[in-house]
């Protein structure tokens, strides 16, 4: 899978933008707020329909402007689609080949990528929603059945809070329904454990050859589910009949709190180097090696799943690198998997990855192929 091109109408910085890329690596380079990482943006959002960078995405459209395009011509074994999002006056549109498309799961996985930003390498150190939020973005790319089920999850959960505070404040209301609500949850949260935990299982599979790889050490790296449920067995029917019990044992708890205490929204996961959790014994720089080992170890898994390699899009993290750790990432950068780096210095790259790379210099808003 590649995207061969690229075409922005107000968004960031850019009034008006097309760009053709190269199968294989491309690099913009440039200064500092210069419109390089507004690239890596666009391309994020036209994949996720969503940018990690901003709360609000009216902020997305060029200052003073209504409305902003984002479109990409995206290759994928023998077809072709051009997808495009508009944003205007709060309003998001999605479209693969002109036709409007309403559901996210029909339009999300169109464009695979796996990024990584500087917010990526921090992770180990974020909070547990930016890393459960990280799992999802992901998963959602690779299983259409776990993005449906956890929008379907949300949905009842915020009913299922709502719905604890009517219980709490009027005696007489109907308890029936609360526990139907429940029971819907609790189908909901049974298929993301058990896909949660398939994806991380698949993660260490590779993790630790990856990370030697990189480093050139003969360390063990495993990255461990954490629920915020005893889980002992993940079959179905045990799995559900855990979560009923825990509900049922707790419902008094939860009805003095006001919201639900227990479920996958409350998940979190943890990276360890030699049985020793990176998050409190780990160095800065074991923590960031860490997390490209687990991005990297990715992409196999998209190849497998998706039977697609994925676009990899790295904003200015070599910087953060040094050379044997570069080296070490750039291996993994195979001739059949596009590539999208931005650096303010072209010396953080390797020569022999530069002689075929789609070179643009990025300066003002403006963008110009060397």
């Amino acid at each position: 899978m590649n995207i061969s091109k690229i075409n922005l109408v107000n968004f960031r910085n850019y009034s008006k933008l097309s760009i053709n890329l190269g199968q294989n690596m491309n690099i913009f380079i440039g200064n500092n707020a210069q419109g390089k990482t507004n690239i890596l943006e666009s391309i994020m959002f036209l994949a996720l329909t969503k940018s990690p960078r901003v709360f609000n995405e009216s902020d997305l459209i060029k200052y003073g402007l209504s409305k902003a395009i984002v479109k990409g011509k995206v290759k994928d074994n023998n077809s072709i689609k051009e997808m495009e999002i508009s944003l205007e006056k709060g309003k998001k549109s999605l479209s693969i080949n002109k036709t409007p498309i309403k559901k996210l799961s029909s339009y999300i996985s169109n464009l695979i990528i796996i990024s990584f930003t500087p917010d990526d390498l921090n992770i180990i150190k974020s909070s547990p929603s930016i890393r459960r939020n990280v799992l999802n973005v992901q998963i959602s790319q690779l299983s259409k059945v776990y993005l449906n089920t956890y929008n379907e999850y949300n949905k009842l959960l915020k009913v299922r809070n709502e719905y604890l505070k009517v219980l709490f404040t009027n005696s007489i209301a109907d308890k029936n329904y609360f526990d139907v609500i429940t029971e819907k949850l609790i189908e909901k949260a049974v298929i993301i454990y058990q896909i949660r935990k398939e994806y991380i299982d698949m993660i260490n599979l590779s993790i630790t050859d990856i990370y030697d790889d990189i480093d050139n050490s003969k360390a063990k790296i495993s990255m461990k589910y954490e629920p915020n449920v005893e889980i002992l067995d993940y079959d179905t029917n045990k799995l559900s009949d855990t979560l009923k019990n825990i509900f049922k044992t707790n419902y008094r708890k939860e009805l003095n709190n006001g919201v639900t205490l227990f479920g996958p929204h409350r998940d979190d996961f943890s990276f360890y180097l030699d049985e020793k959790n990176l998050k409190i014994y780990g160095s800065q720089g074991q923590q960031k090696l860490a997390v490209l080992a687990y991005k990297l170890s990715e992409v196999p898994i998209f190849i497998d799943k998706c039977n697609s390699t994925p676009v990899l899009l790295f904003d200015d993290i070599f910087s953060e690198l040094d050379i044997k750790k570069r080296n070490g990432v750039l291996k993994y950068v195979q001739r059949n998997i596009q590539t999208i780096i931005t650096t303010t210095d072209l010396k953080n790259i390797q020569k022999k990855y530069l002689k075929e790379a789609f070179i643009f210099e990025v300066k003002e808003g403006k963008i110009i192929r060397k």
